[in-house]
C-alpha cells in the first residue's frame, strides 16, 4: 500500500523531497520517513517535543498540510539551507560599493536557496551624472544584467536555478527600458519583472494625465500617464512581462505599515516584503478537507479547517526558530516580525467537490467565506501562540489594530489580540504550489482552476521504451472512483475555457482574508484583443487586487499545449527521413530513472587550447543510442595541469549527471557559455570566449551539433523546438529545461512542468 494517489506523486517525492546521501541512498525510506522527519525537526524547539511531534505529524499525514518544498527537502537533514522560500533584499545604495555589496549578498542568499527580489528604483538612471568621475551613470538595467549573469552561475539548494524578481517604479525614469526589457528574449531571463503601480499614476491614467518620470527630485521628462500604462501593457500583451504591483495599495494593507515599507516582493509576487524580509510559506489541502465529496451533504469539514490551520501555524513559527539565514539581517528582520504566509492548494478540486463552478460568483462568495475562516483561525490561533511564548518584538497594540487588514478583522479577533498580542505580524498568503500539488496527488494549484482534468505523461524506461501515463486531477478521480467513467458536469470548468474576468473575480474573492498577497496567473485567450487584455487589467485594481499577471499564448511566449478533455489515441510522431523534425533536440523525453551504462559507447575526443595555459584540456563526450536516437551520455575532461584537477573532475560528475537523467540537456551549453571570468577571458579563433568554462561549453555544442543534436550553433533552448506530427497541426510552447517534456503551462505566475514539477519559483 502506498499513501500516493498518483505515479506522478511518488516520483515528485523521490526527485525533490525525500532525503537522500550524497551517493543517492535513500535514507527516507517512505513519505512516513519524510513525514516524521519534518515533524520531529520542527518540533524540536518546543518544551514538549514529542506532544507536538505526534501532532505535527498528523497534519502532514495525508498531505493535509502541505509545507513549501524549502521545509519538506531541508527540514532534519543538518543540511546548511535555508527552510525560508524568498527573500527581498536590502535596498540597493546609489553607489558603486553598495552595489556590488547587494550582489555579493544576492550571491550569498542564492546558495542557500533562496529565491530573491529587489527594487531597482533605488539607482540614478541612466544618462545621470556622476560626481567626481566625470562620467554618467549606466543605469539600473546595465546593473540587473549583473546579477541576471550572476544567477546563471550559481545552483540553488534542492538542485534549481535560483529566481529573482525586480521592481521598478512607475515613476523612474528608465521605467520605460524596463518595461521594454523582456523584448530581447536572451536579456535578463532569471528575473521576473513587474512596474511598482502607484495610486496618483492610476488617478493619471484614467484622467488621462501628465506623469513625471524623476529620481532624488529632479525630474528628467514628462509623459502621458495613458500613453505609459499602454506601453506596460502592450508588453505584456507580447511576451507576458511585467507584471503590475499596486504598491500603495500594498503598504496601505500592510499590518506593519507603522514600522516598515515595502517596494518589493519576492519572486512570485504573493509576499510583499521589507528589506531583508523573508517568506516562509505553506498551504491547507481544501481537497482533503471536503467531507462526502460530489454528494448532497458535501462540505468543508470547519471543525477540521480549524484544527489543521492552528497547528499549521504553530509549525511555521517554529520554523523561524528552526532555519539558518543566509544573512544576520534576514535573521534578525524574521525574528522580529516572525511573519508566515498560509495559504491554500487544491481551491478548484474542493469547489468541485462541493458542486461549485470556479470563476461563478457562487464559487467567488464561498471562496471569500472559506479564507475567512482560515484567518480567523491563524490569528486566534498565532494569539494562543503569543499568550504562550509572546508576541513579536515590534508588536504595539494600538499601531498593530490601527493598520493594514487588521482594520477590518472580526471585533473577537481584534479584542484577543488587545488582550494578549500576537505570535506573528503577518500570517496569510497563497503561493505558487505547482510542485507540491502535484506531490499531493495532483490537486489543483493554489487557488488556480484546474489546468487540465486528464493528460498524458511519457515516461523513458531504463530499456529505452517509452510508457504513457495518465495524469488526472485530483477532483475528476474521485468523480471516477464513485460514479464510473461518465461525462463531467457543466460545472466542471478549466483554465483554458474560462474567461478572463472570472480569473480576477476569484483572486480578488481571496485577496479580502489574505493578509499578504496572491501568487496567480490569469490566463488569457490568444486572440483576445488588445483592449479587452487591459480591460482586465483595469477590472483587478478596480476589484482591489494587489497586482496582476496574466498569460497570452503567442509565438513570443510560447503556447501552452492543449489538453482535450475526450480520449483520443496520441498522434504518431514521424521518425523517417520523409518528414524531418525541425529541430533534432525537440522530441527528448525525461527517464524516470538514469539508464544503466552500457559496456560500450560511441563517442569523441576534442582538444582544446586555451590561450596562457601550459597544457592543454581534453574533453570525451560519450553518446548513447535511445529510440534510434544518438544522445550525449557521459563527459570526461582531463588535463595534466594540476591546478584544474579539482574543478575538471566536479564539472565531469556534474555534466555527466545531468545527461544521464535525459530530457533537454543543451541548457548545459547555455549555462557555461554564459559564464565569464572577471580576470578576462580570451580570443580563440577570432572569437572572444569569456571564460574557459565558457570555451568547454562551446566544445559540448560542437558535439551536439555533430551528432544532431542541435542543428547549429546557438540554436538552443531560445529556438523554441517542435516535433512533426503526422495529420494534425499541434502548436507547441518551449520544452522544460529540466525534463524536456512540452508540459510546460503558466500557473501562479510561473512557467511549471506538469511532467517533472519543475519550475524556478518553488
Amino acid at each position: 500500500m502506498t499513501r500516493f494517489a498518483a505515479p506522478i506523486a511518488e516520483q515528485i517525492w523521490d526527485m525533490k523531497y525525500r532525503l537522500k546521501d550524497a551517493d543517492g541512498t535513500a535514507v527516507d525510506s517512505s513519505v512516513e520517513d519524510t513525514w516524521r522527519r519534518i515533524a520531529r525537526s520542527l518540533a524540536a524547539v518546543e518544551t514538549e517535543p514529542k506532544l507536538w511531534e505526534e501532532k505535527f505529524y498528523a497534519a502532514l499525514e495525508d498531505f493535509k498540510y502541505l509545507p513549501a518544498g524549502r521545509i519538506i527537502a531541508g527540514a532534519g537533514t543538518e543540511r546548511s539551507v535555508t527552510l525560508f522560500n524568498c527573500f527581498v533584499m536590502g535596498t540597493i545604495p546609489d553607489s558603486m560599493g553598495g552595489i556590488f555589496e547587494m550582489l555579493r549578498e544576492a550571491a550569498l542568499t542564492m546558495q542557500q536557496g533562496g529565491g530573491i527580489g529587489y527594487d531597482f528604483s533605488t539607482i540614478r538612471p541612466k544618462g545621470a551624472s556622476v560626481k567626481g568621475v566625470a562620467a554618467d551613470a549606466s543605469g539600473p538595467l546595465s546593473f540587473m544584467d549583473v546579477w541576471d549573469a550572476m544567477c546563471r552561475t550559481i545552483m540553488s539548494a534542492g538542485s534549481r536555478r535560483g529566481a529573482m524578481m525586480a521592481t521598478m517604479r512607475c515613476d523612474h525614469p528608465d521605467v520605460e527600458d524596463f518595461i521594454a526589457a523582456k523584448a530581447d528574449s536572451a536579456r535578463l531571463r532569471m528575473f521576473n519583472l513587474s512596474v511598482l503601480i502607484t495610486d496618483p499614476f492610476m488617478d493619471a491614467v484614467k484622467a488621462d494625465g501628465s506623469w513625471d518620470l524623476m529620481f532624488d527630485g529632479t525630474v528628467y521628462r514628462t509623459v502621458q500617464a495613458r500613453d505609459l500604462w499602454n506601453r506596460i501593457m502592450k508588453a505584456t500583451y507580447d511576451y507576458a512581462e511585467p507584471g503590475v504591483i499596486f504598491i500603495d495599495r500594498i503598504n496601505q494593507a500592510n499590518n506593519l505599515s507603522y514600522v516598515e515599507q515595502i517596494a518589493a516582493t519576492n519572486p512570485c509576487g504573493e509576499q510583499p516584503l521589507p528589506p531583508y524580509g523573508a517568506c516562509l510559506l505553506g498551504s491547507i489541502n481544501m481537497a482533503r478537507l471536503v467531507a462526502d465529496p460530489f454528494g448532497e451533504g458535501a462540505s468543508l469539514d470547519v471543525t477540521a479547517l480549524d484544527d489543521l490551520v492552528s497547528t499549521a501555524v504553530r509549525m511555521m513559527d517554529n520554523v523561524v526558530d528552526a532555519s539558518r539565514f543566509p544573512l544576520p539581517q534576514q535573521a534578525e528582520e524574521a525574528r522580529n516580525k516572525r511573519r508566515i504566509g498560509l495559504g491554500v492548494t487544491g481551491l478548484a478540486d474542493a469547489l468541485l467537490m462541493v458542486g461549485l463552478r470556479y470563476g461563478s460568483e457562487e464559487a467567488a462568495r464561498q471562496t471569500e467565506d472559506w479564507l475567512h475562516q482560515i484567518a480567523r483561525a491563524a490569528y486566534l490561533a498565532s494569539v494562543q501562540l503569543a499568550k504562550e511564548k509572546g508576541a513579536f518584538p515590534l508588536f504595539d497594540a494600538e499601531a498593530y489594530l490601527n493598520s493594514g487588514t487588521m482594520r477590518k478583522m472580526d471585533g473577537d479577533v481584534r479584542d484577543a489580540i488587545r488582550e494578549h498580542g500576537i505570535r506573528n505580524a503577518l500570517l496569510t498568503s497563497i503561493a505558487p504550489t505547482g510542485t507540491i500539488s502535484l506531490y499531493a496527488g495532483n490537486v489543483s494549484s493554489g487557488i488556480e482552476p484546474v489546468f487540465a482534468y486528464a493528460y498524458t505523461r511519457k515516461v523513458l524506461q531504463k530499456d529505452g521504451t517509452r510508457s504513457e501515463e495518465e495524469v488526472v486531477d485530483y477532483a475528476v478521480q474521485m468523480w471516477r472512483e464513485k460514479f464510473g467513467d461518465v461525462e463531467l458536469p457543466e460545472y466542471f470548468v478549466n483554465a483554458q475555457t474560462l474567461a478572463p474576468l472570472d480569473h480576477v473575480r476569484m483572486q480578488a474573492a481571496a485577496q479580502k482574508w489574505v493578509d499578504s498577497s496572491i501568487s496567480k496567473t490569469i490566463n488569457c485567450p490568444e486572440d483576445i484583443s488588445f483592449e479587452d487584455f487591459k480591460e482586465v487589467y483595469l477590472s483587478a485594481w478596480d476589484s482591489g487586487c494587489k497586482g496582476c499577471t496574466t498569460y497570452r499564448p503567442n509565438d513570443v511566449t510560447g503556447s501552452v499545449l492543449s489538453v482535450s478533455e475526450e480520449k483520443k489515441p496520441a498522434p504518431e510522431v514521424v521518425t523517417s527521413e520523409e518528414v524531418e523534425p525541425r529541430q533534432p533536440h525537440g522530441d527528448v523525453i525525461y527517464m524516470s530513472e538514469p539508464l544503466d551504462r552500457p559496456q560500450q559507447l560511441e563517442g569523441n575526443t576534442y582538444k582544446l587550447r586555451w590561450p596562457d595555459s601550459e597544457h592543454a584540456i581534453y574533453l570525451t563526450i560519450n553518446d548513447i543510442i535511445v529510440g534510434g536516437r544518438r544522445r550525449p551520455f557521459e563527459v570526461f575532461i582531463n588535463s595534466k595541469n594540476m591546478e584544474h584537477f579539482a574543478w575538471t573532475v566536479a564539472l565531469t560528475r556534474m555534466i555527466s549527471a545531468v545527461f544521464r537523467r535525459g530530457g533537454d540537456v543543451t541548457f548545459v551549453v547555455e549555462e557555461l557559455k554564459a559564464v565569464f571570468d572577471p580576470r578576462g577571458g580570451a580570443w580563440v579563433k577570432g572569437k572572444y570566449i569569456p571564460s574557459i568554462l565558457a570555451a568547454i561549453g562551446g566544445v559540448i555544442e560542437e558535439h551536439l551539433i555533430l551528432t544532431g543534436f542541435l542543428e547549429g550553433e546557438g540554436m538552443g533552448l531560445k529556438s523554441d523546438p517542435k516535433a512533426q506530427v503526422v495529420g494534425i497541426d499541434l502548436p507547441r510552447g518551449k520544452p522544460c529545461p529540466s525534463c524536456g517534456q512540452f508540459d510546460l503551462r503558466m500557473i501562479e505566475g510561473c512557467m511549471t512542468c506538469a511532467s517533472c514539477g519543475h519550475s524556478k519559483c518553488q
